[in-house]
């Protein structure tokens, strides 16, 4: 990794450069007893109160102090890939699992148990990676008795239709008595289509934090009030978050998307316009808007979430160039099931 200018290193980053990819080094030993360095490229997130976020293409994040920096440099965003991108549904799993972060989990086993005070059931359901560390009857008593305390029902997400993902334990959870409900399709896509197009992305404020108007519109605010604390918090969670918001001509708010940005993948969710500026592409233009962004930032594939009986947004998206990639629901435990 070369820094030098002239002949010396430095530091050519600001808090301006918030939300590039950067490359830096840092000092981590004694200067005295032998100085040694560490380098880290990524995102830069945030840099508040002289510390500087750098979220690694795997979704790491990573804390440095301004005074340790020996030298810093926005690195040009790699040539864009147009192809679909191969995962398999556990890396997804993951991803979209830091995109959408609870606000308390527990471990069981290679499982996490999630809660969020009832918003969203993503946020509040148990997802199944691995082994829970014990028989399964025995892991499903668990999760009862940890939402109960909660005052939530036990939920279980399981994705489907890919070689590691939970078919089996569908099957089983099934036989128990769980039943499947709100089915959702995973969607992908290469990044870069859908932010070439002639889209004036102007129209489109791009912010940190769901402001006002972007609330205004969010259909699971979380409570009647709008934001919840807890809602606001899972939104504002992950690796690197940004709100889009559109003002229709009255002063209203005509359209939101929200985006998270996590190593190579870009996450879209929340795309919504209004029933009176509907059919002018709205959304497009939100989701052109945002993968401008998540390029900058280096990534080079998307993602989204969408119910699997919501035809208008599958034939968007469709349109858009995304494609089926696996499916999830999640199972409830019934009375008398085990």
């Amino acid at each position: 990794m070369e820094f030098l200018a002239g002949g010396r290193a430095e530091v050519r980053i600001t808090r301006a450069d918030v939300g590039k990819r950067v490359s830096v080094r840092r000092l981590t030993g004694d200067r005295e007893g032998g100085a040694a360095f560490t380098d880290a490229v990524g995102v830069l997130t945030s840099w508040d109160e002289g510390v500087l976020s750098i979220t690694r293409r795997s979704g790491e994040c990573v804390r440095i102090e301004e005074s340790s920096l020996v030298a810093a440099k926005v690195v040009p965003a790699a040539r864009p890939r147009r192809k679909v991108p191969s995962a398999g549904a556990r890396e997804l799993q993951e991803v979209a699992a830091r995109g959408w972060p609870a606000t308390e989990t527990e471990r069981l086993g290679e499982w996490t148990l999630r809660a969020s005070e009832g918003f969203t059931r993503r946020g509040n359901s148990v997802l199944p990676l691995g082994d829970p560390g014990m028989p399964l009857d025995s892991a499903l008593e668990r999760i009862a008795q940890w939402y109960a305390a909660r005052g939530l029902p036990p939920l279980i997400t399981v994705a489907t239709g890919r070689p590691d993902a939970d078919d089996a334990l569908a099957a089983e959870l099934e036989r128990r008595g769980w039943a499947a409900e709100a089915h959702t399709r995973v969607l992908i896509s290469a990044l870069a289509p859908l932010a070439d197009t002639d889209a004036d992305t102007a129209r489109v404020t791009l912010s940190r934090e769901p402001g006002d108007a972007w609330s205004a519109l969010y259909n699971r605010t979380g409570g009647a009030g709008g934001l919840t604390p807890t809602a606001w918090k899972v939104l504002t969670g992950g690796p690197s978050v940004w709100f889009a918001t559109v003002r229709g001509e009255d002063g209203g708010t005509a359209a939101i998307g929200r985006l998270v940005v996590d190593g190579r993948w870009a996450g879209f969710a929340a795309i919504e316009v209004a029933p009176d500026e509907r059919r002018q592409g709205l959304a497009s233009l939100v989701m052109a808007a945002l993968a401008e962004r998540a390029l900058d930032e280096g990534a080079s594939a998307a993602y989204l979430q969408v119910e699997a009986d919501n035809a208008g947004a599958l034939a968007l998206y469709e349109r858009l160039g995304f494609t089926d990639h696996h499916g999830y629901h999640y199972r409830r435990a019934l009375p008398g099931g085990r």
